[in-house]
């Protein structure tokens, strides 16, 4: 009989002593199991001891984590964590260097455990250890020359169980004082600084800045940019993630107005070429967590734009009308008037408004409204004026291109400028946090201190070049911008290291190459989404969902025969159950042997009415499975149990004899009363059938007859000469 399921089976472990096996009763105190276990071992004072995971990780085990224990755990007797932290709060403070550095050893060990480390925190520790660093660092500095490598470095434990303690979020960050962040911040600050240290120092920096704004202005003070640059050229890749991560807390908790100056900050300093020529381009593959730190430094350096997409165009501004003028003046130069100004007023607005149809503008009289919209405001006017100058052939060639077609063809440059930069920002996530989790960075944005603007030059060429493929209209715009956004996509899953790569990319995405992707994938898809197959679908799901509940009813009326079991053991017993070919009542009995045919309904002497049916339950919820005993334990036949509840307090219990028939019954019972058959079984079904009939129904079938039966079966051949046998 297998145990309860209260008892777990463990070994224990004490130093110097043979391993003990025993059963813990999880029902019993944590304090009585310990007593229990020192009394096994003649040790007295049991309050003074505790149980932890032999394992790599030590961590102690207590009434809150005992129902992690496994059977086959291996455990160990050891001091509690009181006592240990009582302990290693003394030992820190001993005169004698050697067991000093062994104990902060020993507790950047065992800083990793919450219960020992609210134990150490409870005695002041925080303080103790903040203590040693603002005051003992070139005690350290110089044992360091004159102490074994084996020990270690003093300054590394201390930093890291500090580190460890403060990852459980017991002590609130902004307890510290400025001497200690300015001790951690010179550590930043050396040129020559054992790593360990240099890792937990930045580790600590980024906590500061992450979880207090009044830390983020100390730290701010302490670190400056030129000082953290240095670190990124180095060959240690947790060095520079840790580096980039700090660079990214500072950016990310800087005020608003505070952010463009360390862009430009940053800029000055060449972050992004340092970080492309030393982390991106490095000889070693990106870890996940430097492909994180990446995509936060991509993301809030996009979300610097965000001020800009945000930021109406006011047709009143002279400076923001200028910037028009300008576009108009870099396209039609050469048509310009005389320079002798002559012509009236009239005249010159005539031809204004000419050239901002040409410019492809919505509002040709005054195009400043144009801009009004947000996203993506003056973003667009900013990137057409750096493509007009930076780009200043493609930029005339597009508008002088588009300006000689007719107007129905023509590719207006303004307006699809607006709705391109808005679309990027959709792409990008231009105004929205970086995300915990992600790590989807692209290396081409690193490699152009203006890669926005660069990135929107080549897909508005890219734009133009889709519409001509496209032969498009106006009214075909949404449709070009469809296919544009789809042709960028598919080009940045690719993750090309450079614009120029995306670029060719692009080339090879063209009209014709998207659209047979699309028909491709529309042929491999099983669950067409377009919206008339939808709609089709919509409209045969309910036949197909009747077909189903007629064959599951079908089957039920059938029968199916039923293994008993109970909570002692299993035995030879069979019962049937069918349901009755009006649908009204279930039929059942025990067997003798399991049935090799149909069981005929008046052999069967118990009866239920369907109407009497209250509910039927599954898995954990049935009766029978709610009782105590080897049922209950048993993963399997949880999974193929219902039940049937009727009157007041009884049931039907089932154990389906598969995964298939518990599907069918379960189905077909929920048909009887009503409501949806939710089994993978009927999913399955409603797919594969929903695809049959979608694709017969498309098919061209104009004067072909389809047979209601079967074609024959062939004869089987006389001989089976033609068979060749490769082996």
């Amino acid at each position: 009989m297998p145990p309860p399921a209260d008892i777990v089976k463990v070994a224990i472990e004490w130093p110097g002593a043979y391993p003990k096996l025993m059963e813990i009763d999880q029902k019993k105190p944590l304090s009585a199991i310990i007593k229990e276990v020192c009394d096994g071992w003649s040790l007295p004072n049991h309050e003074y001891y505790a149980l932890q995971h032999a394992d790599s990780s030590n961590f102690y085990i207590t009434e809150k984590n005992r129902n992690e224990i496994k059977n086959g755990t291996i455990l160990r007797l050891t001091k509690s964590p009181a006592q240990n932290a009582q302990q290693l709060h003394e030992r820190i403070q001993s005169s004698s260097m050697d067991a000093k550095l062994e104990a902060l050893k020993d507790l950047a060990s065992l800083s990793r455990d919450v219960t020992f480390a609210q134990e150490f925190i409870n005695l002041d520790g925080i303080s103790l250890l903040t203590q040693m660093v603002e005051s003992g660092t070139e005690r350290y500095q110089k044992l360091q020359k004159i102490m074994k490598p084996c020990f270690g470095d003093m300054l590394s434990f201390t930093l890291t169980a500090f580190v460890e303690l403060m990852d459980h979020g017991i002590v609130s960050w902004d307890t510290f004082s400025v001497a200690f962040i300015k001790k951690i911040a010179s550590f930043v600050n050396k040129s020559a600084i054992d790593i360990s240290i240099l890792q937990r120092s930045l580790a600590i920096l980024e906590s500061m800045v992450l979880n207090s704004h009044d830390l983020y202005q100390k730290v701010a003070q302490e670190i400056t940019i030129g000082q953290l640059i240095p670190h990124l050229t180095g060959s240690d890749q947790e060095i520079q993630t840790y580096t980039i991560a700090v660079i990214n807390a500072l950016f990310l908790k800087a005020p608003d107005d505070r952010r463009q100056e360390m862009a430009n900050i940053l800029a000055q300093k060449q972050l992004r070429s340092i970080i492309l020529t030393h982390v991106i381009r490095a000889q070693r593959a990106i870890n996940n967590e430097m492909a994180h730190q990446l995509y936060v430094l991509q993301v809030l350096t996009f979300n610097l734009l965000e001020d800009r997409m945000m930021t109406k165009m006011d047709p009143q501004d002279q400076a923001q009308r200028d910037i028009i003028f300008e576009l108009r003046r870099i396209a039609f130069d050469a048509e310009s008037e005389p320079n002798n100004s002559s012509g009236s007023m009239e005249k010159r607005k005539s031809m204004y408004t000419r050239d901002y149809k040409k410019l492809g503008f919505i509002n040709h009289v005054n195009p400043a409204m144009d801009f009004t919209q947000t996203p993506p405001g003056m973003l667009a006017l900013d990137n057409m004026l750096y493509f007009a100058k930076h780009h200043q052939d493609a930029y005339i060639r597009i508008v002088l291109e588009n300006s000689s077609r007719e107007d129905k063809h023509e590719c207006p440059f303004g307006r699809s400028s607006i709705e391109l930069t808005k679309m990027l920002c959709e792409i990008l996530k231009v105004g929205e946090l970086p995300s915990e989790t992600c790590n989807d960075f692209h290396p081409m944005f690193f490699t152009h201190d203006r890669s926005f603007e660069e990135f929107f030059c080549i897909c508005i060429q890219l734009l133009n070049k889709t519409w001509k493929e496209m032969r498009a209209t106006s009214e075909d715009f949404n449709k070009v911008m469809q296919v544009v956004k789809e042709q960028v996509m598919r080009a940045l899953t690719t993750k090309p290291s450079s614009l120029d790569q995306f670029k060719s990319k692009l080339q090879n995405l063209s009209y014709t190459e998207i659209l047979k992707i699309r028909q491709s994938e529309r042929m491999n898809q099983e669950d067409f989404q377009s919206r008339p197959i939808l709609e089709l679908k919509e409209k045969i799901q309910p036949e197909i969902l009747e077909l189903i509940k007629q064959q599951r009813l079908n089957r039920l009326v059938e029968g199916t025969c039923f293994r008993k079991l109970n909570a002692r053991r299993r035995q030879d017993k069979f019962w049937y159950c069918r349901l009755s070919p009006n649908h009204k009542v279930l039929h059942y009995g025990d067997l003798e042997e399991s049935p090799q045919g149909e069981v005929p309904h008046d052999s069967l002497q118990d009866k239920l009415p369907v109407a009497d049916i209250k509910a039927v339950v599954t898995g954990k919820d049935c009766p029978h499975m709610k009782e105590k005993g080897a049922l209950k334990q048993n993963k399997e036949v949880l999974e193929l149990a219902f039940s049937i509840l009727y009157d007041s307090n009884c049931q039907l219990n089932f154990i389906a004899p598969d995964k298939h028939e518990y599907c069918i019954w379960t189905d077909g019972l929920n048909a009887l009363l009503g409501k949806d058959m939710m089994s993978d079984l009927t999913r399955n079904d409603l797919d594969t059938l929903l695809s049959m009939e979608i694709k017969l129904r498309l098919l061209d079938l104009e004067n072909i007859q389809i047979p209601d039966a079967p074609p024959p079966i062939p004869k089987e051949p006389s001989n089976y000469d033609f068979v060749y046998d490769c082996n």
